[in-house]
């Protein structure tokens, strides 16, 4: 006996032509399946998953491999105590491909805990996912372990992850941490002559004011206060919500500076 599968657009006359095949053969017995004439078919050309792609005309997502010979990157870090060190491997770009991570303490939980986010790390940026994704949103976790670094571009880290990442974001990331400087504040020079009358003095006093455009300084310390209240504590001396200057958190409302004086 036989089982014959046929195609989808298969006729009376193909399945009538296998029929006497069979018969001209000697078979005892002879099976017809149509491929599609069942809800669940024992025999399918192609997958279910390539069947949704090609209808939806999805694109699958393409990785951009290292060369086998890359050129990398090794830092080394201390974050509470806790020692490691950072290999980044570059693309022929110099941008960074892939990230490794490693513990002084191996086999510790935080030891494979960094293995698994470098992994990941790699994967996105071999995938196309930009490094400013990441920084952004690894930058500033806070646990554990978490304290002094000794590096006086990173002195206070809230977190090993949050030290890799803003480490990355200084090194490879244009322009990171420029917002963390001093706010902008117009300023206007007064030549010094002689005032004679009152209107003079009036006038000298509207040059000045709008000269430091007050309007535009509020909004440029309204846009900071916006984008670094993400993660800042309350202050300690009057409970107002603090700014992230620099690697500091200071408060503009008394003026208190926290985690650096």
């Amino acid at each position: 006996s036989k089982t014959v599968n046929m195609p989808e657009d298969s006729t009376v006359e193909d399945i009538q032509e296998a029929y006497m095949e069979g018969w001209r053969q000697g078979l005892k017995a002879l099976a017809i399946y149509r491929d599609g004439s069942k809800q669940s078919q024992p025999l399918a050309t192609s997958k279910e998953g390539d069947r949704d792609g090609e209808a939806d005309g999805a694109v699958a997502p393409a990785r951009r491999r290292l060369p086998a010979t890359r050129q990398s990157l090794t830092h080394k870090f201390s974050v509470g105590g806790h020692e490691g060190y950072i290999t980044v491997g570059l693309f022929e770009d110099a941008t960074p491909g892939e990230l490794f991570i490693t513990m002084a303490k191996e086999g510790s939980t935080i030891g494979g805990l960094m293995d698994t986010i470098g992994t990941l790390t790699s994967m996105s940026l071999q995938y196309g996912v930009p490094l400013e994704a990441l920084t952004s949103k690894f930058s500033h976790m806070r646990f554990e372990p978490s304290g002094w670094t000794g590096n006086q571009e990173i002195p206070n880290a809230k977190s090993v992850v949050d030290y890799i990442f803003r480490w990355l974001g200084i090194r490879f990331q244009p322009g990171y941490g420029e917002p963390n400087g001093a706010v902008p504040i117009a300023t206007a020079s007064v030549e010094s002559e002689v005032v004679t009358s009152i209107a003079d003095i009036e006038q000298s006093v509207s040059e000045v004011v709008a000269a430091h455009a007050p309007g535009e300084t509020v909004e440029v310390r309204n846009q900071q206060f916006a984008q670094f209240q993400v993660d800042a504590p309350a202050c300690d001396g009057c409970g107002a919500i603090t700014v992230r200057n620099g690697n500091c958190y200071l408060c503009h409302n008394c003026g208190n500076s926290m985690g650096c004086s």
